[in-house]
């Protein structure tokens, strides 16, 4: 006589589940977060703290957000299409508009028009990082060549020598990482604030 084969109950595969569920859930979700912020603060406290930038007590903004600025003594940095305000950290994004769109052919042509009538003088050709939103609306960067070619109207209203303005655009340049990856880039609202420790707005 044949003996019935004996089946798994169903009740033991669900607990050793259960268990390894709840086991992975507080080692991804709780230990290893809490673990890798921990090391980073220590490691890395100003980064890790968002990159703040600080006048005494005070937050004026953080390193990697860029901030509006459209007055003559001032580097104005990248168009931001964030809404329902420029460089909205809370919405990041862009203007998502195609190249043959007329809204970015008459957004340009505005912030070209902005640019010329704020320096109308300057024969240089309008670099396209002043002219064009990034990806992300939040870019705290200029190239050297954007910020050169507001050097000269900066310099004027300001009543400074072009060469300390230009000496500060270099202070205030990060080069490509090891010289070769990336491309330099000039942190607009760290210029800005060494612009206004140098000769402050009156």
């Amino acid at each position: 006589m044949k003996q019935a084969l004996s089946l798994p109950r169903q009740g033991g595969i669900l607990r050793p589940a259960l268990v390894v569920f709840a086991a992975l859930s507080l080692v991804t979700g709780l230990a290893y977060p809490f673990l890798t912020t921990g090391i980073a603060a220590a490691v890395f406290p100003h980064e890790a703290s968002g990159s703040l930038i600080r006048q005494g007590d005070k937050v004026v903004g953080s390193e990697w957000i860029g901030q509006s600025f459209s007055a003559p003594q001032y580097f104005w940095g990248r168009p931001s299409a964030t809404s329902p305000m420029p460089y909205n950290g809370a919405n990041s994004g862009g203007s998502n508009l195609g190249p043959r769109n007329p809204a970015l052919a008459e957004a340009i042509q505005a912030r070209i028009a902005a640019l010329k009538a704020a320096d109308p003088d300057n024969p240089t050709p309008v670099p396209v990082d002043l002219i064009t939103a990034s990806g992300s609306g939040l870019d705290p960067h200029i190239s050297p060549a954007a910020a050169a070619y507001q050097a000269a109207r900066v310099a004027r209203v300001r009543n400074l020598p072009r060469d300390q303005v230009d000496a500060l655009i270099e202070a205030n340049t990060t080069k490509p990482w090891l010289g070769v990856l990336g491309d330099p880039v000039v942190n607009v609202l760290m210029l800005n604030l060494a612009l206004d420790k140098l000769a402050p707005v009156k």
